[in-house]
């Protein structure tokens, strides 16, 4: 199985993008293609939702570790929701993605954005909770 990939539109910071299939030596390329602008814009948070992706490989993650560490670069972060048990174990053992942004739904990561926003416009930006 071949990887999809769905962007879509951005809401209130953040930008959700769908992975299925695999990500693996042959489709992470296409990923990095479609997530440069996405990395490029001014979006502080990018929710990677894997709910439909069923396998990943060193590429993959090194896919996603540029985008975390893009993101970082200017302040924002990368969350992954809905990683299915294998990935989460790949995650696990290779430390790609810290914990606390990891989150079971895309319901818990918006919660997660909303307390993250909420702080800055309270005056309060560190988000030392969060981390």
């Amino acid at each position: 199985m071949d990887l999809t990939i769905r962007i879509d539109p951005p809401t209130a910071g953040s930008q959700r993008v769908a992975l299925g299939g695999r990500l693996d030596t042959h489709s992470y390329a296409e990923l990095d293609q479609q997530l440069a602008p996405l990395l490029a814009s001014t979006v502080p948070s990018l929710v990677l939702d894997l709910a439909g992706l069923e396998y990943i490989s060193s590429a993959g993650i090194r896919s996603i570790f540029r985008a975390r560490k893009a993101l970082a670069a200017r302040g924002g972060k990368v969350l992954v929701v809905n990683p299915q048990p294998q990935i989460q174990k790949v995650f696990d053992v290779v430390k790609a993605v810290p914990l606390n942004e990891i989150f079971t739904s895309v319901a818990e990561a918006d919660a997660y954005l909303d307390a993250m926003q909420r702080k800055v416009l309270s005056g309060d930006d560190e988000d030392s909770e969060f981390n």
